[in-house]
């Protein structure tokens, strides 16, 4: 890679490969697609309630958090499934921490959306 020189074109086609990633994650995900639908109903809420900035870097945080630990853990999956498809204690170890690691991003991201979102609903 060091070797190759700049190119316009290999860069546009790197964002084709990540973009077909997320293709990949909310088509074969079915928690992607649930954390897609949460994701937009939040940013629809944010705009109805008219987060201030600071709200918003919180919850696009929040958001690519949950996104970017769903990413890794299937990838883990996937790479696990390929070493080793029959079943196997610390393969599952492996895919358990995984999912752990999403499910400590999700609640994250729900404690970040009731500090942004309770006082708002509250004063309604």
């Amino acid at each position: 890679m060091k070797d190759q020189k700049f190119s316009i074109s290999k860069r546009i086609a790197s964002f084709r490969f990540a973009f077909n990633g997320l293709k990949i994650l909310l088509k074969e995900e079915h928690n992607a697609r649930i954390h897609l639908v949460i994701a937009l109903c939040t940013l629809i809420a944010g705009a109805i309630f008219r987060l201030s900035a600071y709200e918003w870097i919180a919850i696009s945080f929040a958001i690519g958090l949950v996104f970017i630990v769903e990413l890794i853990n299937t990838t883990i999956e996937h790479i696990a499934d390929f070493v080793c498809p029959e079943r196997h204690d610390k393969i599952k170890k492996i895919k358990d921490m995984a999912a752990a690691a999403v499910l400590i991003s999700a609640l994250t991201a729900l404690a970040i959306g009731l500090i942004v979102f309770v006082p708002r609903i509250l004063s309604i």
